[in-house]
């Protein structure tokens, strides 16, 4: 048995109770931060960064940032000198009822406290060097206001070449969080920045690549190491401030945190893990992992347990997932895919249900989601359900269920779950899915991947009736994907949706590469594999080619592919 198993007794209590909403933005202090660059001679950006000071117990000290910090109750007072925004259309464009202006004033700020930049237009030399003089350290110390500053020296804020670029929030459980707003700006004409020596203790203009270089050393954050990641795609500051004017919606990026191999890390949300720690982990406790490991038990839910088989490959990814689901007032479990004759991975099953095991259900019968069966019910005698396929090679040829599930049918687990069984052809003839209801969680076996497509592969496979079961699912009343392999998915229609477009931009290169080499006779289909799937590494061409297979059989059933022998040709 895996010694990373958790035994059922150390499990949390089935009976969870009911989880209170979490607001992330409850414990968050709201900042801002801005953005300075300048164009390089010869083409591309420098963007400003400074170093943090270094502070025991600041998750921030040492970090190379952008200049920016938390908003001053004062900074409302600076709206009457800002040039280029008013408060209304800094508010639309930052999603809040009133006080955007707030925030662009705040970076301003921040940017003259800590790195001596000044955005005050076109202002005399005698100007600046009193603002420098007088103004900048007592108003690091909170002594004095940038409206204060304004009114004195008859200032403006010159935010007219500003523009709003994104916005950030600290992960859950951080113990100092900060709900930042980031800005674009070209540096101010005829200024030079000055570190103070107390918040920033280091200066640099760096090109992006240069702060990524990881032989400087640089500490980025990682709201700083994907900013400038953004930064490096474009060839000049004018551009950066173009991209960030022309975005429609600044979508509110909010990492979270998870343990992993490597121990506490911080996971974006790009990252296939983040959906699943926000479910599991939403107030970022720890309790959430950032990997998939063999043999871990993963509650999921009060009705849905994940342990995930040893067999991880470049087709299972890191492995086969089996779920336990159950009703916990009746405590009776079912499994999912048990996975491979792996004695250790279903004993590690049967230690992390809650109760018994009286059912074992199969999404379809490729070699490493069923041959566990016969041997977990012999175990557990728990009987079998699924569907035999329509070819038997390639397939478990073990699977013998004691019940042949057609599709339609409801299996009550007790008296508040039920599994409805979905018939879901395509990547199998026999593949079902099947929905938890109590949850909007489907299960989806092999039908729906993360982060990837799936094979089909002829006669067992096939691309029309894969699609026509993928158009299926967008009826479904569903929040939660659970695969076959990977970890949960969030917005299910919008992943499903995004599959089938993938498959139909798939078919129209295949449209097009037999349009390109076959106009006058018949070629081989090794031919068209190569510009089909260019965007595929070799390596993998070899699987790839089944599906492009699948790809032609359907264009042929289309009228729009005609076949000789091995040879394909463009019928239109």
């Amino acid at each position: 048995m895996s010694q990373n198993l958790m035994p059922a007794s150390e499990m949390p209590d089935p009976l969870m109770p009911e989880v209170v909403a979490y607001n992330p933005f409850a414990d968050a202090r709201k900042a801002a931060s801005v953005i300075v660059l300048r164009d390089l001679p010869v083409g591309g950006v420098e963007v400003l960064m400074l170093r943090r000071a270094e502070r025991d117990g600041d998750l921030r000290s040492g970090a190379a940032v952008f200049p920016g910090g938390v908003l001053d109750a004062r900074d409302r007072e600076a709206h009457r000198h800002c040039l280029g925004w008013d408060d209304e259309a800094a508010s639309r464009a930052l999603r809040l009822a009133e006080g955007g202006l707030d925030y662009l004033v705040a970076a301003a700020r921040e940017c003259f406290e800590e790195v001596g930049l000044l955005f005050a237009g076109q202002t005399h030399a005698d100007k600046m060097a009193r603002a420098h003089a007088h103004w900048r350290e007592p108003m690091q110390r909170g002594e004095r206001s940038i409206a204060a500053l304004c009114d004195e020296l008859r200032l403006s804020i010159d935010l007219r070449e500003w523009a709003y670029f994104s916005h950030w929030l600290t992960p859950p459980g951080t113990p100092k969080r900060f709900d930042t707003r980031f800005f674009v700006t070209h540096a101010p004409v005829g200024q030079t920045a000055e570190a103070d020596g107390g918040e920033a203790v280091e200066l640099m203009w760096l090109t992006p690549a240069q702060a990524l270089d990881p032989a400087r050393g640089l500490k980025l954050l990682p709201v700083t190491r994907r900013t400038l990641q953004v930064l490096g795609g474009f060839a000049s500051a004018q551009a950066a401030l173009d991209h960030a004017r022309a975005q429609t919606e600044v979508p509110l990026t909010m990492p979270r945190r998870a343990e992993s191999a490597k121990g506490q890390r911080v996971v974006l949300p790009d990252e296939h893990a983040w959906a699943e720690i926000g479910r599991i982990d939403p107030s970022g406790q720890l309790t959430a992992h950032a990997d998939i490991v063999a043999g871990r038990v993963v509650r999921l839910s009060p009705r849905v347990i994940r342990v995930t088989a040893p067999n991880a490959g470049m087709m299972t990814g890191p492995g086969t997932n089996s779920y336990l689901v159950g009703c916990p007032q009746a405590n009776r479990w079912t499994v999912i895919d048990p996975g491979p004759a792996d004695t250790a991975h279903l004993q590690a099953l049967q230690a992390a249900a809650p109760g018994p095991i009286t059912q074992i259900l199969v999404t379809h019968t490729h070699v490493d989601h069923s041959p566990g069966a016969a041997l977990l019910s012999a175990m557990t005698g728990a009987p079998v359900a699924g569907r035999r396929p329509a070819h038997s090679p390639g397939q478990d040829a073990t699977f013998s269920p004691q019940r042949e599930l057609a599709g339609g049918e409801v299996l009550e687990l007790g008296p508040t779950a039920a599994l409805q069984v979905l018939h879901t052809p395509g990547h199998a003839s026999n593949h079902l899915c099947y929905l938890l209801e109590a949850e909007k969680t489907l299960f989806t076996g092999d039908h729906v991947m993360q982060g990837s497509t799936v094979v089909i592969n002829p006669p067992d496979g096939d691309m029309a009736v894969y699609l026509e079961a993928l158009r299926g699912l967008l009826a479904l009343d569903i929040e939660w994907l659970a695969p076959g392999h990977g970890f949960l998915v969030a917005r299910p229609h919008e992943v499903v949706s995004a599959l089938i477009k993938h498959r139909l931009a798939r078919e129209a290169r295949v449209l097009q590469a037999l349009q390109a080499v076959a106009a006058s006779a018949p070629v081989p289909m090794d031919e068209l594999l190569p510009r089909v799937y260019a965007d595929v590494p070799a390596g993998l061409h070899p699987v790839a080619r089944r599906s492009l297979l699948a790809h032609l059989l359907k264009l042929q059933v289309d009228g729009l592919a005609t076949a000789d022998g091995e040879c394909w040709g463009f019928s239109g």
